[in-house]
């Protein structure tokens, strides 16, 4: 069959059609996420005023050793000035990703799976070294504080090492609960957490517990202060992600890694 010169593949076009409306439905939607974490802002500000009120400090922060065979220690950080973040990969890795998200957010899931395949095939080959923010700023859109529950659930399993995060992320976001539910029970945030190996008995109680709530909120107030206006805030080497083919089509995230590494 012969192509004529000029003519259009109405199936192209429509699949063209079909992408840029979805990712124009994503632009659309962080722009409200982004007034409403402006305005839960005062909401978090109320519950976490202290920053030198953390309460328990998770052990990815304290520096306690991983539970990875053979992994050097986790390095300390200064719980105060830290912003929080769960470090995963080569720590001399060339290219730092940073990723700042919210369970209850779905942006944030659309960002996991466009590009959680390529961060966690760069922290296994050693490119990057991946810092983690999991914010509490939507703990309105639940009627469960799950933005809440899910961040310090964040914590709770980095309890046991930091080597099953990336599949724990990739299962929460996978079954993330609408907005405006009862969000996920805790029942079922243990579940998710043994279904990827975290199976050590203390993560239940930490997460019923809500054990590092007073270290969420303080951690996401800090977000604030330091700019974060809406969720994925993603930046590669200190320098924000803002492209939307980036950070919302599958494995956008590759070609700017490569970049930052000198590929």
């Amino acid at each position: 069959m012969s192509n004529k010169p000029g003519r259009k593949n109405p199936l192209a076009a429509a699949e063209r059609a079909d992408r840029n409306r979805k990712i124009a439905i994503q632009v659309g939607v962080a722009a409200v996420l982004v007034a409403l974490v402006a305005a839960i802002g005062v909401g978090i500000a109320m519950r976490g005023d202290d920053d030198e009120d953390l309460g328990a400090i998770p052990s990815v922060i304290a520096g306690n050793p991983t539970a990875s065979p053979g992994a050097a220690p986790v390095e300390a950080q200064d719980p105060v000035a830290s912003t929080g973040a769960i470090r995963v990969g080569n720590p001399d890795a060339k290219v730092t990703v940073r990723v700042v998200a919210d369970m209850q957010c779905p942006i944030c899931k659309l960002f996991e799976e466009a590009n959680g395949q390529v961060l966690a095939d760069g922290v296994a080959n050693g490119t990057i070294n991946v810092e983690y923010n999991i914010a509490s700023f939507l703990d309105q859109m639940s009627t469960t504080d799950f933005s809440s529950r899910s961040a310090n659930a964040a914590y709770c399993v980095t309890d046991t090492g930091v080597d099953k995060f990336q599949s724990w992320l990739q299962a929460m976001f996978a079954q993330q609960p609408p907005e405006g539910g009862a969000g996920l029970p805790d029942e079922k945030l243990i579940e998710i957490a043994q279904s990827v190996g975290y199976t050590d008995p203390g993560i239940a109680q930490c997460v019923t517990d809500r054990k590092y709530d007073k270290f969420v909120q303080a951690k996401s107030k800090k977000l604030l202060d330091e700019g974060i206006k809406g969720t994925p805030t993603v930046f590669v080497n200190g320098e924000q992600v803002q492209t939307r083919e980036a950070l919302f089509t599958p494995g956008g995230l590759a070609p700017v890694i490569a970049q930052a590494a000198g590929q």
